[in-house]
C-alpha cells in the first residue's frame, strides 16, 4: 500500500448554518466557442509548419487536416498532385497511404473476433495450415499467434524496404513463398520488429475467416459504414483530377522522377495497399478518437467495430524503444516511449500525454497520422515522395494546438457512484458527526488513520481557508477517483478521494490541501 501524503479528514467545525452550495456549473457553450476561437487563431502557425516542411524538403506536393472533437477544422495543401499537368493538391486529393493501411486490417480482425469466428491466442496455423510447414525460431517455440502478428511480436524479421515490393504480388505468389518456409529472427513473443509479411499473412485470415477477400471485407464492413466513400484500394478508380502521383527523390532542379503506381493486389495489399484523401480519412480518424470511455446507449456503439475493441488496439501490446532525447520542433526536450498496438504505433511523452496513430511509406509516397485520444485532437498528412512523412511536423502540430490554445484533457463523465460519494461528502458539512462504522467509508479507512487525528488535522487547515462558502465541481480522473474544491473566503482546499474495488465501491482515501485563490 502507497503511504498516504497530506491525508486529513473531512470532520471538521467548518462553519454554522445551512448546508454548503454547489458551485453552479459554467456553461457549456461560451466555454466551447472560446475554446473553437483558440484553437482557429493558431491555423496560420500550423500552416507555416506544414509549408515549411514542404519546401525543405521540395516534395511534389502535401495535403493536411485537423480534426477536433470529431470534425475536420481545418485542411491545408501545397504543391501539386500531378506535376506534369500541374494539377494542385487539394484536401480531395487521393494518395497512396501504404501502412497506415495496417489498423484498418486489425480492425477486420478485431470485428471477425467479437463475432466469435476466430480468437486472438489462436496460432496463425489454425487459419493458415500452411504454415505448419514453416520452421519456427528457436525450434522449440510454440507457434506464433493473431496477437502476435498484431502487435509484430511474431518472430518474424524486419522487412522494410523488401516488404514494399511485395504489395502486387498474388496470393499464389504468398503461398508459393510460405511454402519455401520462412526466416525467423526471433521466438514468437519476445522481442518487437516491424513485419510486412505478417500483416499480409493477417490479410489471408481475414480472406479465410471471412470468406471474402481482405480487401472487400474492409471495405463493406468498415470503410461504407464509416463514409469513407472516396477511399480505395485500386488507383484505376480514382478520378484522374484526384489522383496524387507519386516522385521519388528530389534533384537539384524539382521533384524527382514519377514512381509507377502499384496495382492493388491480393492479401499483400493489407500491408499496404489503401489510397484515401485528407477528408475521408478524417473520418477515420474520428472514429479513432470517439473510442473514449463514455456511457453506452442503444446506438453510441453502432460504428463498424466495438469502441472498447478501439480502444484495445490502441493500448501498446509490445514495446518498441525509449527515446530519451526526443525533442519538439520548437527544441523543447521530452522523452518519448514508444510501443505498438494493434496496427498502430503508441507513444507517451514526459508530459503523459498519450498519442495513437501510424507512418506510411511506398515508392512514391510519405504519410502519418496521429491522435491525442485524451485531447479529442489529431493531425493526418500525405506526401507524394518516396518515404517523406512529416512525423515531426504532426507532433509539432499537436504540441503547438495544446500550448498555443490552452487545450486541456477532455473530462471524464463521473460515474454514479463517485457523484453520489461526492455528494455524501458535502453533505457532513458543517458538523461531520460521524460513527466510524459509518457505510461511506471503507474499512481501511479509520485505521489507517483515526477519526481523532482526522480531525484535527483538517481543523488546522480548515481555518486556513477561513469559512466555506461553497462546493465547486467534481472532476473526475477515472470513474472511481476525483476531486473538488471547497471554496472558501481566504483559500480554497483541494479534495481529492478514490474509492475502493468493492461493491458499492467506498471512499479508501481522502486527502485535503490548501490552494491559495486570487
Amino acid at each position: 500500500m502507497r503511504p498516504f501524503f497530506f491525508l486529513h479528514w473531512l470532520l471538521a467545525l467548518l462553519v454554522t448554518g445551512p448546508a454548503l452550495a454547489q458551485a453552479p456549473a459554467p456553461s457549456a457553450a461560451p466555454a466551447e466557442a472560446a475554446r473553437a476561437a483558440r484553437i482557429a487563431a493558431a491555423f496560420p502557425v500550423l500552416d507555416k509548419l506544414y509549408a515549411d516542411f514542404a519546401a525543405q524538403h521540395h516534395v511534389a506536393g502535401l495535403a493536411y487536416g485537423l480534426v477536433v472533437d470529431g470534425q475536420l477544422v481545418h485542411t491545408g495543401a501545397v504543391g501539386y498532385a500531378d506535376v506534369a499537368t500541374k494539377t494542385p493538391v487539394t484536401a480531395q486529393s487521393v494518395f497512396r497511404i501504404a501502412s497506415m493501411t495496417k489498423s484498418f486490417v486489425a480492425l477486420a480482425v478485431l470485428r471477425l473476433r467479437d463475432e466469435g469466428r476466430l480468437r486472438l491466442d489462436d496460432p496463425a496455423e489454425q487459419y493458415l495450415p500452411e504454415l505448419k510447414k514453416a520452421p519456427h525460431a528457436p525450434s522449440d517455440a510454440p507457434p506464433f499467434t493473431i496477437r502476435q502478428l498484431l502487435s509484430h511480436s511474431a518472430g518474424l524479421p524486419e522487412d522494410n524496404p523488401w516488404g514494399d515490393r511485395q504489395m502486387g504480388r498474388s496470393d499464389a505468389e504468398l503461398s508459393a513463398l510460405v511454402g519455401r518456409g520462412l526466416s525467423f529472427s526471433n521466438a514468437p513473443g519476445g522481442h518487437y520488429e516491424y513485419s510486412n509479411l505478417g500483416y499480409a499473412l493477417l490479410g489471408r485470415v481475414v480472406t479465410r475467416v471471412s470468406g471474402q477477400p481482405v480487401q472487400a471485407y474492409i471495405s463493406e464492413k468498415i470503410l461504407r459504414p464509416l463514409g469513407m466513400s472516396h477511399t480505395t484500394w485500386d488507383y484505376q478508380q480514382v478520378p484522374a483530377a484526384r489522383l496524387a502521383h507519386g516522385y521519388g527523390v528530389p534533384t537539384a532542379t524539382g521533384p524527382g522522377p514519377e514512381e509507377p503506381l502499384l496495382p492493388k493486389g491480393e492479401s499483400f495489399a493489407a500491408l499496404g495497399g489503401l489510397l484515401t484523401s485528407v477528408e475521408d480519412f478524417a473520418k477515420y480518424l474520428a472514429f479513432q478518437a470517439d473510442a473514449a470511455p463514455r456511457p453506452v446507449t442503444a446506438t453510441s456503439d453502432a460504428g463498424p467495430v466495438r469502441r472498447s475493441s478501439v480502444r484495445e488496439m490502441q493500448q501498446p501490446w509490445a514495446f518498441n524503444s525509449l527515446n530519451g532525447r526526443f525533442r519538439y520542433l520548437g527544441g523543447r526536450a521530452c522523452p518519448l516511449s514508444t510501443s505498438y498496438g494493434y496496427g498502430l504505433r503508441i507513444a507517451q511523452d514526459c508530459d503523459g500525454r498519450r498519442y495513437v496513430g501510424h507512418s506510411g511509406g511506398l515508392p512514391g509516397f510519405g504519410s502519418y497520422w496521429l491522435l491525442l485520444p485524451e485531447y479529442g485532437i489529431g493531425v493526418v498528412a500525405f506526401t507524394n515522395q518516396t518515404y517523406t512523412a512529416p512525423t515531426a511536423q504532426n507532433y509539432a502540430a499537436l504540441d503547438t494546438l495544446i500550448a498555443l490554445a490552452g487545450l486541456r484533457p477532455r473530462a471524464v463523465g463521473a460515474s454514479a457512484i463517485l457523484a453520489q460519494r461526492q455528494a455524501e461528502l458535502v453533505a457532513l458539512l458543517p458538523d461531520f458527526n460521524t460513527p466510524v462504522t459509518n457505510p461511506l467509508f471503507a474499512e481501511n479507512f479509520f485505521l489507517d488513520q483515526d477519526l481523532a487525528t482526522r480531525r484535527t488535522a483538517a481543523q488546522a487547515l480548515l481555518a486556513q481557508a477561513g469559512p466555506i462558502r461553497s462546493v465547486g465541481a467534481l472532476e473526475p480522473e477515472n470513474q472511481l477517483r476525483g476531486r473538488f474544491r471547497l471554496l472558501g473566503e481566504r483559500a480554497a482546499v483541494d479534495v481529492f478521494f478514490t474509492l475502493s474495488p468493492e461493491s458499492p465501491a467506498r471512499v479508501q482515501q481522502l486527502d485535503l490541501k490548501l490552494v491559495p485563490t486570487p
